[in-house]
């Protein structure tokens, strides 16, 4: 089988939060003897060469590409029209293009704004949706003219790339939901994200620490991350400290300090901000406390909590798409209360920890291991074909 595979992320194991799963996606692939050519878009020039060593030629064909770094008139109206589409190197739509126009048999275009590159392909064209902006800022007052029309725009260009295809993957009921409300013809299955469990060693009870640390770990530049981090500081935090006088807590993320920089300077509270190796501070954690107001799609960093073996607090919007049962494989509640609750009886009980941190990494075994969700895939690429 030729697939065509488009990413928006290299694929990394311990890059971005999509890109961990496309580093799953075309290892495996490849591994089981698909054709596949695979295209990518580089935020980051340094990655390049990471991911050409990770997936050497000729064993892999894959092409990255670096995002777009400047832009004219021409680009800006692209942008309008086309929200995110700009992130595509004008080279990345040549030689795909190129590709496109030979004989193959799947598009596999990962993540939605991929979707303005499959439009002419689109009943042999797959596409995943990791997670929706219609859903996440919903209910987000925009405070500028600018962000209210950015806001409408993206919107609305969900909505138009929800129309125009036929086949998705989605990692969630909840996705599929929305999908089915703009398109009902829509063919949608339901696949967890996958990680390589191979990266992720369960830490042993005595590598952790005996202290009361609370950690989140995300990024403090999309909505979720943020607004999880906004309130542990005001609403969680403080209470939990009044019940554990010597507790500490760890934020970690992109952009943490720009963006949470009125609380750097909190007592017992540490904001660090694009850390290279994210172990070290799973490994200083008794609690894992994600609660974001609002998040579609499943959390990578609830999973990575979930397989280095890290007790995991959270709300039923960050343990979506999982089967994670409160008090078994994770502590979920929604409400304030419910979840400083949850987290004081954890710190205050190491066998508790214990307990929760080993079922959740069997149930993330079960659930998200790479030929799992691999597998899944094969099966939605048979039925297009009708193989």
């Amino acid at each position: 089988m030729r697939i065509i595979l488009v990413m928006q992320e290299p694929p990394l194991p311990f890059g971005s939060a999509p890109a961990r799963w496309y580093y799953i996606l075309l290892k495996t692939l490849v591994v089981r003897g698909y054709d596949v050519k695979a295209f990518a878009t580089c935020s980051k020039i340094e990655d390049i060469p990471k991911v050409e060593a990770i997936f050497p030629a000729p064993e892999y064909n894959l092409r990255c590409y670096p995002s777009p770094t400047e832009s004219g008139w021409k680009e800006k109206l692209q942008t309008l029209y086309r929200p995110y589409s700009r992130i595509f190197n004008p080279q990345l739509y040549q030689d795909l293009d190129i590709e496109l126009k030979k004989d193959f048999d799947i598009l596999h275009l990962e993540q939605l704004w991929c979707g303005w590159l499959g439009l002419k392909y689109i009943n042999k064209a797959l596409l995943n949706v990791h997670h929706l902006i219609l859903i996440d800022q919903e209910h987000i007052k925009s405070e500028t003219l600018h962000s209210y029309i950015q806001k409408q725009m993206m919107f609305s260009s969900e909505r138009r790339l929800i129309q125009k295809y036929k086949y998705f993957r989605s990692c969630s009921p909840r996705l599929v939901d929305k999908i089915h409300k703009f398109n009902p013809n829509a063919k949608v299955e339901t696949i967890p994200v996958g990680l390589d469990l191979n990266q992720y060693t369960y830490i042993p009870n005595e590598q952790r620490t005996t202290e009361p640390i609370i950690s989140l770990i995300g990024n403090m530049s999309w909505y979720p991350g943020f607004s999880a981090a906004e309130r542990l500081l005001t609403r969680l935090w403080p209470a939990i400290k009044q019940q554990v006088p010597n507790g500490q807590l760890q934020i970690v993320g992109w952009s943490a300090k720009s963006a949470l920089s009125q609380y750097i300077n909190l007592p017992d509270v540490t904001i660090e901000e694009n850390v290279k190796n994210i172990q070290p501070y799973f490994e200083r954690t008794s609690v894992f406390l994600y609660a974001p107001a609002r998040g579609s799609g499943m959390k990578i960093k609830i999973l990575e909590a979930l397989a280095f073996g890290i007790p995991v607090v959270t709300t039923s919007e960050g343990s979506e798409g999982l089967p994670a049962e409160d008090g078994v494989h994770a502590a979920i509640c929604d409400e304030d209360e419910g979840l400083i609750s949850r987290t004081v009886k954890l710190l205050k009980n190491p066998e508790l920890q214990n307990q929760q941190r080993l079922q959740g990494r069997k149930m993330l075994e079960r659930h998200c291991n790479s030929q799992v969700t691999v597998d899944a895939i094969e099966k939605i690429y048979h039925n297009m074909l009708n193989i």
